[in-house]
């Protein structure tokens, strides 16, 4: 009988320790081990490269990218097709930390191929690998374009960079990031595509006086279209000089010349008569003849027309591919400051002529306003498109 009231006394006891605290469990007596958190077991190392294995018509300047998961990278080795090892180096991608670049000393050639392969360690497992091999394009062609200024050269505010291709360009996104300006005053300059073979650099106000500027023309490995590929790369630099802004009114026949913030020539002038009008609007100063010949049928009219001419003239100052000139002209001296006479260019006496032409450099500009003619259309009119017009020229608006 008292083993049988110790087991009722044993069960209820067991019984009434489970209806209490709502399912807790008890605590462990002190000093009793704790079991360590669970950690994930490690993985062999893995590695990524791209481009991808027996891509073809690749620009010679594609990224060779590496990436590792859960190990370190431990070399990276490329071939051609020879099995000539490529020299190189390995940095971090600046958009990717996770990924690393590797870039050739020289640049890849066109129309080749080649074999990237990349090894990886990690804690567990041996080495890890991965291997790709692509060709890059073959061009139809292979074209530089021509660059203005040229390098070296020292021009005025108003002079765009200027960039010319010799066949018309489809792929203009391309170029236009190939194309990197810099310069000393930083400014808000756009690409605007003029042509198809032609695109324009410039800020939205004429360049900062006394600026050094330099064009990076990455174009080596960049599609022009229709299977032409840019040759080589160019970089050109110029310095953009003192600021001369010219103003020559029709209305008032008087042109001002300013040097910086300072007037310092008021001249009487003959601008454009009413049948042959100067152009409107900001002119940039392109060439500079001390002794020229002017002649009507450069702009389709013929010299022995009623309205031809061909005339010598002195210190001949170009402001458009249209025939407008600054220049000497003796014969209208008592019209100068009174009357427009001229085919469209500026007049100035022989003196005054000469003063400006010394004056002057290649990228000054010349305002003309107060003209009966239209608004400027001429190689570098670029000033007188608005700023939002310009910019929606760029292919990367």
């Amino acid at each position: 009988m008292r083993g049988a009231s110790a087991l009722v006394t044993a069960v209820a006891l067991v019984l009434l320790t489970g209806c209490q605290g709502g399912g807790a469990t008890a605590a462990a007596p002190a000093g009793t081990p704790t079991s360590p958190p669970a950690t994930e077991a490690p993985v062999p190392a893995a590695v990524r490269v791209s481009p991808a294995d027996g891509a073809t018509d690749l620009s010679p300047r594609v990224p060779l990218e590496v990436a590792v998961s859960d190990g370190e990278l431990t070399g990276v080795r490329v071939v051609d097709g020879a099995g000539a090892e490529v020299p190189g180096s390995v940095a971090d991608s600046p958009a990717d930390p996770a990924v690393d670049l590797w870039t050739p000393h020289a640049p890849l050639a066109y129309g080749a191929r080649y074999t990237l392969t990349a090894t990886a360690a990690g804690e567990v497992g041996g080495p890890a690998s991965a291997a790709t091999t692509f060709t890059t394009a073959t061009p139809r062609a292979q074209r530089t374009p021509s660059i203005g200024p040229l390098d070296g050269q020292t021009v005025g505010v108003g002079m765009p960079i200027r960039v010319f291709f010799e066949q018309p360009v489809t792929e203009k996104a391309a170029v236009e990031r190939a194309l990197r300006v810099t310069s000393s005053t930083p400014t808000d300059g756009v690409w605007h595509w003029t042509s198809d073979t032609e695109v324009h650099f410039r800020p939205s106000q004429y360049w900062p006086e006394n600026t050094d500027v330099t064009l990076d023309a990455a174009l080596y490995g960049v599609p022009l279209g229709d299977g032409v590929w840019g040759r080589t790369d160019r970089t050109v630099s110029f310095r953009v000089g003192e600021r001369h802004v010219s103003v020559a009114d029709a209305a008032t026949h008087r042109l001002a010349v300013h040097d910086g913030d300072r007037l310092v020539q008021d001249f009487p002038m003959s601008a454009g008569s009413p049948d042959d009008p100067s152009a409107n609007g900001p002119h940039v100063v392109t060439e500079m003849n001390r002794d020229r010949v002017m002649d009507s049928s450069t702009y389709g009219v013929p010299v022995d027309s009623p309205d031809g001419y061909r005339t010598p003239v002195r210190y001949a100052v170009r402001i458009s591919d249209s025939g407008e000139f600054v220049h000497a002209a003796p014969w209208s001296v008592a019209q100068q400051g009174r009357a427009n006479v001229s085919h469209g260019c500026i007049n100035l006496s022989t003196a005054d002529a000469r003063w400006f032409f010394e004056f002057s450099q290649p990228g000054d500009v010349v305002e003309i306003r107060g003209s009966d003619g239209g608004t400027l259309r001429s190689d570098i009119d670029d000033w007188t498109i608005p700023w939002e017009q310009w910019r929606a020229g760029s292919a990367l608006a």
